[in-house]
């Protein structure tokens, strides 16, 4: 399953800016990359306090993966 559409629309969700959001999909080995672009400004609310946010969003992801294949999500300013 392509986990880049349910990406874009929580970060999307989750900024001020949604217009500047970008994910970029990396394929290394087994494992995809899933870059995410947004502004300084929604980089904080991304992550979240104590990475609470990026956190949910990944367990949101893995659950609908349900298991199939390594991924990772990095923030980029």
């Amino acid at each position: 399953m392509d986990l880049k559409e349910p990406l874009k629309f929580l970060v999307t969700s989750t900024c001020k800016e949604p217009d500047i959001v970008k994910i970029n999909e990396k394929i290394e080995g087994k494992k995809t990359i899933y870059e995410i672009f947004v502004s300084d400004d929604d980089v904080g609310q991304i992550i979240g306090k104590s990475g609470r946010t990026i956190k949910s969003i990944d367990l949101i992801l893995r659950s609908l993966k349900k298991g199939k294949g390594e991924f990772e999500l990095k923030v980029i300013r």
